[in-house]
């Protein structure tokens, strides 16, 4: 048995994945536009069913909203397997040690955030994303922002999941600087 405690792994000896988000179509520019059209409350009931104009537009849409969606998932632009990265394609994964945005798949880090880097996480959720439901979560340290995830759907539990991660790192770094933890 490697570990003590099935599924925990100190960050000292390796790093280990504790969950991973696909942003939503709300991190672009052009989800979020779409997203304010969706919103508009315009319309009836109709038999207990709300007939918006939003409602009707995000019907009428889907064609237009599928490329950019499947765009989001193609690791390599223009085979899944052969060709270059695809910088539209990421996801961000929370570890024992780190928070990262990353390309899938062996793609490789484009920007990272060491747990002991933010003290606290804001959302805000930008015009256009409440729709989806999704947001941005702004790390700070202090009055400083340091890191920004955009488009996190349902930002709520993967803020709680990054803050609890950030106290045990946090918490174990202070341990074993007064010498109560061993390395």
């Amino acid at each position: 048995m490697p570990q003590p405690i099935a599924g925990v792994t100190p960050a000292s000896e390796r790093e280990a994945t504790i969950m991973t988000v696909w942003p939503s179509l709300a991190a672009t520019a052009y989800g979020r536009w779409w997203g304010r059209r969706f919103e508009n409350r315009l319309g009836m009931t109709l038999f207990g069913i709300p007939l918006t104009l939003g409602r009707l537009l995000a019907l009428v849409s889907i064609p237009l909203i599928l490329p950019l969606y499947f765009h989001m998932l193609l690791p390599r632009i223009p085979g899944i397997v052969f060709g270059v990265p695809n910088p539209a394609c990421r996801r961000y994964r929370l570890t024992n040690r780190r928070v990262l945005v990353e390309q899938p798949f062996g793609g490789g880090e484009q920007k990272s955030v060491s747990l002991d880097r933010f003290s606290a996480i804001d959302i805000e959720v930008q015009p256009g994303q409440g729709w989806y439901p999704a947001g941005d979560l702004v790390f700070r340290d202090g009055p400083i922002e340091t890191f920004r995830l955009l488009g996190v759907p349902h930002p709520e539990a993967f803020r709680q999941t990054c803050l609890k991660a950030h106290q045990v790192f946090v918490g174990v770094e202070k341990a074993r600087q007064l010498g109560a933890v061993s390395a």
